[in-house]
């Protein structure tokens, strides 16, 4: 009995030790959660980071570095044609831009300002003039805000596998 109640008491320690070990990271079980929908590849439980670490994450990234990770944000922007892409919000007002695994998916359209768990690969790309014009068209932008656009852009990326939205 003595022994029983000691086991108890030490995994019981072991696991709330390990529970405090990143006090940063978004505590959730991501599997579907009934506030949830889910698109691609459902979301394991694993440390969900917050738009600050992924943020910093980033800062400590170069162009072709890539980094699987889960992290939650709020979505900013939505491509307004078909969903095929999404801009989350990060520290400082920078965002990432968001793709999905081949093509596999995509999201509402009018899933701005929702809370999502995206997971994936994060990496830092840089992006044509091209294909800047591409995405201000299908994000709905004027023809004088695409015009304007003349020069490649850093940006934070991020190819999604699976997305969970908050409804």
């Amino acid at each position: 009995m003595k022994k029983i109640v000691l086991l108890t008491a030490v995994s019981s320690l072991l696991f709330f030790s390990c529970k405090q070990a990143n006090p940063e990271a978004v505590e959730a079980d991501v599997a579907p959660m009934a506030n949830y929908e889910v698109f691609g590849d459902s979301i394991k439980s694993t440390a969900v980071l917050s738009q600050l670490e992924m943020s910093e994450a980033y800062k400590n990234m170069k162009a072709g570095d890539t980094l699987a990770v889960q992290f939650k944000s709020k979505i900013e922007e939505v491509c307004q044609k078909k969903g095929c892409w999404m801009s989350l919000s990060l520290d400082e007002g920078q965002k990432s831009f968001v793709k999905f695994k081949d093509y596999a998916f995509f999201v509402p359209m009018n899933a701005g300002n929702h809370e999502v768990i995206v997971s994936g690969k994060a990496y830092v790309n840089v992006v044509s003039v091209d294909e800047l014009k591409h995405y201000a068209k299908d994000g709905g932008k004027s023809e004088a805000e695409i015009a304007a656009i003349t020069a490649p852009k850093i940006t934070y990326s991020f190819m999604a596998d699976g997305v969970q939205i908050n409804q």
